[in-house]
């Protein structure tokens, strides 16, 4: 049976004066006894959803949402109020598994905080699409880096070189016109040590997240997070230009990080203590570096060196809006209040860095070194 014929088989037995809601004893028999061929996890969200109800009925339309796999508070309040009656057995005791499934395992237990969560994420996932997202942006970088490592014959500082600013893809203030450079400087990165940080975090971490999360959530925070770092430093940093893609990576790992702390007790990635203290090393060492290569002597033809701002913003971006995105699995941002709250504010910064990029540095009178 399909599911536009299930859809049809409950509305016609359990609500046939189309109320809208289906009283929970009848529902439960159903469930109980159907001859559906259902995976586990979607049963176990159906029971969920008749136990959550304490008013004796089950809304008709989440029920719908809810077997349709969308993104819906239906998914999310059947887990909250229905957890304690699942007791099917946790997912790390499945067997039989073959190596990609071994793979979707632990990426569940990496990223999701609860159980449910977990096997609902082990049955639904599929391999198309893939997480192509992250996988592209970092061949993308390595290439670009090649070429100019080849073109410059320097692998290390490649700042200090004056020709690679005059690279299209810098973000430099005296180009501040060209609005690609906002985003196309996370394809330049100072040197070898950048470089491989940044590919290291974006792999180990964006990849798992975007096969939880999805392509159009993690590419979104990746991308706030480039922009925010560029537009700050043009704010905070007005002489200095930016390459790297940090902004995203640190909006990346910012949000994983806050979101293994705010779950803590229901996260069971091993030696999660030991990794959350090395990841914050690195990227604590990652950002002394860049605060380093700022103040650090510039030669007289190569001007300021690249902001460190663009770490901190993404940062930023990472705790507010990723944290929400990473707390919304299978659900609705849209219908959630505190993500239009983020939106209007992230919008709200964004006017306030055009109009400040427009009139401030005329106004402030800030001596821009000469674009290359």
């Amino acid at each position: 049976m399909d599911r536009s014929s299930l859809f049809q088989l409950i509305q016609e037995q359990l609500d046939p004066e189309n109320t809208g809601f289906i009283p929970v004893e009848n529902f439960t028999s159903l469930v109980e006894h159907h001859e559906l061929q259902l995976d586990p996890s979607k049963l176990d969200m159906l029971l969920a959803l008749v136990h959550s109800n304490e008013e004796g009925q089950v809304c008709y339309q989440e029920l719908i949402e809810l077997m349709s796999s969308k993104r819906s508070s239906s998914f999310r309040r059947a887990i909250a109020n229905g957890r304690r009656t699942l007791q099917r057995e946790i997912l790390l005791d499945e067997t039989g598994l073959g190596l990609y499934k071994r793979f979707v395992r632990y990426v569940a237990y990496e990223i999701l905080p609860c159980e449910t969560d977990r096997r609902w994420y082990f049955h639904q996932n599929r391999l198309c699409p893939p997480p192509i997202f992250i996988a592209i942006v970092t061949i993308v970088q390595i290439i670009v880096f090649m070429c100019y490592g080849i073109m410059l014959n320097k692998w290390v500082l490649q700042t200090y070189q004056p020709d690679f600013m005059k690279s299209p893809l810098v973000y430099h203030p005296g180009h501040r016109a060209q609005v690609w450079r906002f985003f196309s400087y996370m394809f330049m990165h100072v040197g070898l040590e950048q470089l491989g940080f940044n590919a290291l975090l974006q792999l180990m971490i964006g990849v798992p997240l975007e096969m939880v999360h999805g392509i159009l959530r993690i590419s979104l925070l990746y991308m706030a997070g480039v922009l925010a770092g560029s537009l700050t430093v043009s704010i905070t940093d007005m002489r200095a230009p930016v390459v790297g893609g940090s902004g995203g990576v640190y909006a990346l790992c910012s949000a994983h990080l806050a979101n293994v702390v705010m779950n803590w007790a229901g996260m069971r990635c091993p030696y999660k203590l030991l990794r959350m203290i090395l990841a914050l090393v690195c990227m604590s060492s990652e950002v002394g570096r860049a605060v380093w290569l700022r103040f650090s002597p510039p030669l007289p033809s190569s001007g300021p060196q690249p902001s460190f701002m663009a770490h901190l913003s993404g940062a930023v971006v990472g705790i507010s809006m990723g944290l929400l995105i990473l707390r919304s699995y299978e659900e609705s941002l849209q219908k959630q209040c505190s993500w239009w709250v983020i939106v209007f504010s992230f919008i709200t910064f964004l006017l306030f860095a055009i109009f400040w990029n427009i009139f401030a540095y005329e106004l402030l009178g800030v001596q821009i070194p000469p674009p290359p």
